[in-house]
């Protein structure tokens, strides 16, 4: 049976089903009613199946496994030049860690009996919802901005997916996408909105934490527009915690874009910086989720900056030529090590994984 919904901020509970809202009456974001968690000790890496993929933790998820690429489990290298690990998110199916959420998501929408899906999305996170949704036999519209890239555009279109572009901003193009949702056009798989999206970012800690043999890392710098990874993997870690698999949480430091940083803003002084859209993946103004990531800021010990453009196109450089041939809004969160370094909120030996989130090949 599929798992029920419930609100957080208000404690209103909802019935699954292809009907089921996609937000609370409240406004508030939903949550699944209940958070599974595994009832045994950490097992040794050998013991993982990584032929499973993410599903490996299917003990942590409220899904059950029915659309899946074989996603998951991506490399976790050493990057002597900045003294890190560096997590390749970039090598999923679609190119990018929206796998995660996709596989999860659509999971969920099979299992319900939907027929069609709605996303918004700069590019990555459509493409993924696309890509699963063929996989799933189910319908996808996939709202974007008119001026989306050609490579996305594409890697939608031949998923069988239908893109409907929107003039206007970016907040324009989730506001065209939930009114189809309320006309009754599609079930929302929002990145930003849906739980089982969240569900299926967190096993990016399941993973960090097990190939480190359940050793967590002072912290993780991750690039941050919705914090669909950050709040992800905050959620991952808290969870491996509660079960009694690791006995720490890392620093979560996220990095936003100058000029589109409105979470930075509320933690520093304001800047008078040029818009970065270079990191065009996080060009987020007003985040579905923002409470709860300052939250998870704020348990951890965590921080937000706001970098230019000009860090960004340095450090995609040195990434090219280091032979990480990742997409701009990776390279966001690479300055954002330098930078956290730099001010001191780093130490130059703490122990740190970066999240590299999308493929060069989709530049």
């Amino acid at each position: 049976m599929a798992a029920d919904l419930r609100c957080p901020a208000c404690d209103r509970t909802y019935d699954a089903g292809p009907d089921e809202p996609w937000r609370c009456d409240c406004g508030h974001p939903l949550e699944f009613a209940t958070r599974p968690l595994p009832d045994r000790p950490a097992p040794d890496f050998a013991e993982l199946d990584t032929r499973d993929g993410l599903w490996a933790f299917e003990e942590f998820l409220p899904v059950r496994r029915l659309v899946s690429l074989g996603e998951g489990f991506t490399p976790l290298v050493d990057a002597d030049d900045w003294d890190a690990q560096f997590k390749l998110d970039c090598v999923f199916p679609s190119g990018s860690f929206k796998d995660r959420g996709a596989t999860v998501t659509l999971s969920r929408a099979a299992e319900l009996g939907v027929e069609t899906v709605l996303e918004d999305s700069s590019g990555n996170a459509g493409a993924a919802i696309a890509q699963y949704a063929a996989r799933a036999d189910v319908d996808a519209d996939i709202y974007v901005p008119a001026d989306a890239k050609q490579s996305k555009l594409a890697a939608i279109e031949r998923a069988g997916a239908t893109p409907v572009r929107i003039e206007g901003t970016r907040q324009d193009v989730t506001d065209a996408c939930i009114d189809a949702v309320e006309s009754g056009e599609g079930w929302y798989a929002s990145h930003a909105w849906n739980p089982a999206f969240f569900a299926g970012t967190q096993t990016f800690a399941f993973e960090v934490a097990a190939q480190r043999d359940w050793s967590v890392p002072d912290a993780v710098v991750a690039p941050l527009g919705h914090g669909t990874l950050f709040l992800g993997a905050y959620r991952g870690f808290r969870a491996l915690s509660d079960a009694g698999w690791t006995d720490a949480m890392p620093r979560l430091l996220g990095v936003q874009a100058a000029g589109v940083a409105p979470v930075a803003a509320d933690l520093h002084e304001g800047s008078d910086a040029e818009r970065n859209d270079v990191a065009d993946g996080i060009q987020i103004t007003d985040p579905a989720r923002g409470d709860q990531i300052r939250d998870a800021i704020e348990a951890t010990g965590g921080d937000a900056i706001a970098l230019d453009a000009a860090s960004t196109r340095d450090s995609l450089d040195a990434l090219h030529r280091s032979g990480f041939y990742v997409e701009p809004t990776s390279a966001v969160a690479v300055a954002g090590l330098r930078a956290y370094r730099e001010r001191d909120v780093l130490d130059e030996d703490a122990d740190v994984v970066v999240a590299l989130t999308g493929s060069g090949l989709k530049s």
